[in-house]
């Protein structure tokens, strides 16, 4: 896996390295060794997967608090989404930044999204799939959120949100 660490510290998008012959090529997705080698949350306590049958669909920006705190390793495996993370964590350079990518079935990229980071997307075709390695289980006490249009962070989506769901909408102004 080639890791390519973003502008916000800790955050990291993840190629994978083909070994390519006649049947096609074959490559490595996650490795536990590799993550823990570089400092990065190798758990995964559950795994999950989002289907989203329209394009313009925005899932955001979640992330759960300690004791819950969540670090993801996200990957489109099918269509393509605008996958976007925020850095929430309040010592950090980085406080209030964020970072998006393109993530999709073609190029097969995976984002790895640290523990303190909101995490969401906009999908950029109809029927993407997006699949979750979650480091913690989900715990609906302390699930929480940002609004993906707070001008606080300052996202510019490549495109229309034609579909949001009321919880994700409505979260208040973020305060530092």
């Amino acid at each position: 896996m080639i890791f390519t660490e973003t502008p916000l510290p800790g955050a990291y998008v993840l190629d994978p390295e083909r070994l390519s012959d006649e049947r096609g090529f074959f490559a490595r997705i996650f490795d536990p060794h590799e993550l823990a080698g570089r400092g990065l949350n190798p758990n995964v306590e559950q795994s999950s997967i989002s289907f989203n049958p329209k394009k313009g669909t925005l899932r955001g920006m979640h992330f759960q608090r300690p004791p819950f705190a969540e670090a993801k390793l996200v990957r489109c495996t099918r269509g393509a989404v605008h996958d976007v993370i925020i850095d929430l964590r309040r010592d950090s350079p980085s406080h209030r930044r964020h970072f998006g990518v393109l993530l999709d079935a073609e190029n097969r990229r995976l984002l790895y999204v640290p523990e303190g980071f909101a995490h969401g997307y906009l999908t950029l075709t109809d029927d993407a799939e997006v699949s979750y390695q979650i480091s913690a289980r989900y715990s609906p006490e302390h699930a929480s959120g940002v609004r993906w249009n707070d001008p606080a962070f300052g996202i510019s989506w490549p495109g229309p949100v034609v579909l949001i769901n009321e919880r994700d909408r409505s979260y208040p102004d973020y305060r530092t």
